[in-house]
């Protein structure tokens, strides 16, 4: 068997100081985390971020900035992730469009709010993202390259 790791992206939108997040049933109970997913085959980091955000939130975001790359492992999953985290600006927002399975709904949270679900959320990398966001981490995306 090859080990390899799962590729994931996840946006980190803040608006008037709020952030969103999604609600979402798990095997694990509800939790909360940055739209995210999974990349997939032949697909960028860029399309994926702006496909996420939208299935899982009905934004469209415009991705700016490269946030972090994180590479997270969860042993009791014995999964290994490697997060791309974007910032961006929406541009847009459907809202007869229906949520990703699973999703129960888009919220925009406070730090504080998001804190005290710290419990629920899907990973650590939750608030880490928020926290780089924060203190201003903003990469170019110039740094990607997709080949096709």
């Amino acid at each position: 068997m090859v080990w390899k790791p799962n590729v994931t992206v996840a946006s980190v939108l803040e608006r008037e100081g709020r952030f969103l997040l999604v609600e979402e049933e798990t095997e694990y109970g509800i939790c909360y985390n940055q739209p995210a997913g999974h990349l997939e085959c032949g697909e960028s980091l860029i399309d994926a971020v702006i496909r996420e955000t939208l299935e899982e939130t009905a934004y469209t975001v415009n991705p700016q900035y490269l946030v972090g790359v994180y590479n997270c492992r969860n042993e009791a999953r014995d999964v290994t992730y490697l997060r791309f985290a974007f910032g961006g600006e929406i541009s847009a927002h459907d809202l007869e469009r229906q949520l990703d399975t699973g999703i129960l709904a888009a919220h925009w949270l406070t730090v504080d709010e998001i804190r005290a679900l710290q419990t629920q959320h899907r990973s650590p990398l939750v608030m880490r993202c928020i926290e780089d966001w924060q203190a201003g981490r903003r990469y170019p995306l110039e740094l990607l390259t997709h080949c096709r």
